[in-house]
């Protein structure tokens, strides 16, 4: 075995600045050849991810079915009481006593123990129960679920659609009734309030009937019926295809044709209502429509004294047909005078 030499660093020989560190052949190679499987390597991964199309194919089959589950659990729960507001509630003590006074449908009412007792109510409710309707003892908080926080008095009814009245028994029941009767055509009411107000005033002034168009106008909802305040059980409301044709038949029937107009130049209080009397209201924005007026054998107006230029369609109606009545008692009155004399 040789001895090896010791060798002071200052003597080992040194690389000059600028010259190339000699490399070994053997590593080259390997390096090459690692560099080559590098290239391959990077060469392969385009085609990875040209076949990761291939693989989003069958995810975008799966992407239907979860965006249905997730818009589906996007939409709101349905309500517990759905059956229910399928069919018209009322609810405040006057609609129900009133539906149930003059027996009508009623499938179900919901009332407190305290109101259930109360005088005005048990014996109507033995006589519901009687002829089958569920009775269900409810507390405040159910009540206000069902009529959706409404002023519901301590009861509400589910009640069966309103019935309209035919047309033509409509106009041949008012003839029944009086020599002069007063029939209401409301033309495109659109709120339920104001139509539930209209019933309301037209039944308590002695009005025979209704008539509202079945296209762009509410109908008889049980807002309608709560605003009414039970008048509708004594009050036909008669629902027409073609209110023109309907103002036509009414003429023909003997009725005197007046429509409410803003702009009318005749005043109302100068008119005087005799004989069948139709009185004819518009919507709450645009009043009459044209077609209407020129159905209309007169247009009346209000006069209004202050800054005010309009006046609400329930109002309006309450206020002509008090005049119609005012006007009717004054010749009662006078006919009775005259009597007597």
């Amino acid at each position: 075995m040789s001895e090896k030499k010791y060798i002071p660093n200052h003597r080992r020989p040194r690389i000059q600045p600028g010259s190339v560190k000699p490399t070994r052949p053997e590593q080259s190679g390997e390096r090459s050849e690692r560099s080559a499987d590098r290239t391959e390597r990077s060469g392969s991964r385009p085609e990875r991810s040209g076949s990761r199309p291939e693989r989003s194919g069958p995810r975008s089959d799966h992407s239907g079915p979860r965006s249905d589950r997730s818009a589906r659990s996007s939409r709101p729960a349905p309500s517990p009481n759905a059956t229910e507001d399928q069919t018209d509630t009322i609810y405040g003590r006057h609609p129900v006593l009133a539906a149930m006074e003059n027996q009508h449908t009623l499938h179900r009412i919901w009332i407190t123990p305290q109101l259930r007792y109360d005088p005005r109510f048990h014996t109507l409710i033995e006589s519901a129960t009687a002829n089958g309707t569920t009775i269900d003892e409810v507390d405040y908080q159910r009540l206000d679920q069902i009529t959706n926080r409404g002023n519901h008095q301590g009861v509400a009814a589910q009640v069966s659609p309103y019935k309209y009245w035919a047309f033509e028994d409509l106009i041949a029941q008012s003839l029944s009734i009086s020599e002069a009767p007063v029939l209401l055509v409301a033309d495109s009411i659109n709120d339920p309030h104001n139509l539930g107000a209209i019933i309301r005033t037209a039944e308590s002034l002695g009005a025979q009937g209704l008539v509202i168009p079945q296209r762009r106008a509410v109908g008889i909802t049980s807002t309608v019926m709560k605003v009414a305040a039970g008048a509708l059980e004594n009050f036909p409301v008669s629902r027409v295809v073609n209110l023109s044709r309907a103002l036509e038949q009414l003429k023909e029937a003997g009725f005197w044709i007046y429509g409410a107009a803003a702009n009318a130049s005749t005043v109302l209080h100068e008119v005087e209502f005799s004989g069948p009397t139709c009185l004819v209201v518009g919507s709450e924005g645009d009043g009459l429509s044209l077609l209407t007026q020129r159905r209309c054998d007169m247009l009346v107006s209000i006069p209004l004294a202050g800054k005010t230029p309009s006046l609400n369609v329930s109002v309006a109606t309450g206020m002509a047909l008090y005049e119609i009545y005012r006007q009717r008692w004054i010749q009662r009155r006078h006919l009775g005078n005259v009597k007597k004399n």
